[in-house]
């Protein structure tokens, strides 16, 4: 594959029915003319693309060594203009503070931060919509498992992405 000159996006990949889920929801209620993304659990928002290869070895390296990390969808939160599902996951956590640390000099003021692991089911509506669905979806919502299996890498194409690569856990 070219580099692009392009920031690249560092995600969790969801189990295959996790992912449908999720997926099914942000197609139901994220404005479909701003839904340009699948649903996804971001842990890099913007990695420069002239780490492309560092960034590559660092996913091989800690895909291969661990195991998927145990995951709970612990939550609904409100995003402000949205909503979400928050994941609690120590092992996923810990997992990118070593890449963080692997990646040290490169990460933006963004990406600097221990991210609140979130899946968006809707986004870039009004406050009142947002608190009519968060509503909605709390009257069904139980804290469960959920399966992260892998991770991946995508360039930020200005909107939609294109794939880099997937790389499941191994270990």
């Amino acid at each position: 594959m070219t580099t692009l000159n392009k920031p690249i996006i560092m995600t969790a990949m969801m189990g295959k029915q996790d992912f449908a889920w999720a997926n099914g929801l942000r197609r139901l209620y994220y404005p479909p003319e701003r839904n340009m993304t699948p649903a996804h659990i971001t842990l890099f928002h913007h990695l420069p693309p002239r780490a492309l290869y560092e960034i590559k070895q660092a996913v091989v390296d800690i895909t291969r060594y661990n195991a998927p990390p145990e995951a709970m969808l612990q939550r609904l939160i409100h995003l402000g203009s949205g909503v979400g599902y928050q994941l609690h996951s120590p092992d996923l956590l810990a997992m990118r503070m070593e890449l963080a640390d692997r990646f040290h000099g490169l990460l933006t003021a963004q990406d600097q931060q221990v991210p609140r692991l979130h899946i968006t089911v809707q986004n870039k509506v009004s406050a009142k919509e947002a608190k009519d669905l968060l509503a909605l979806l709390e009257q069904d919502f139980e804290p469960r498992a959920f399966q992260v299996k892998g991770l991946a890498l995508q360039y930020y194409m200005d909107g939609p992405w294109q794939p880099i690569g997937e790389w499941p856990f191994r270990g």
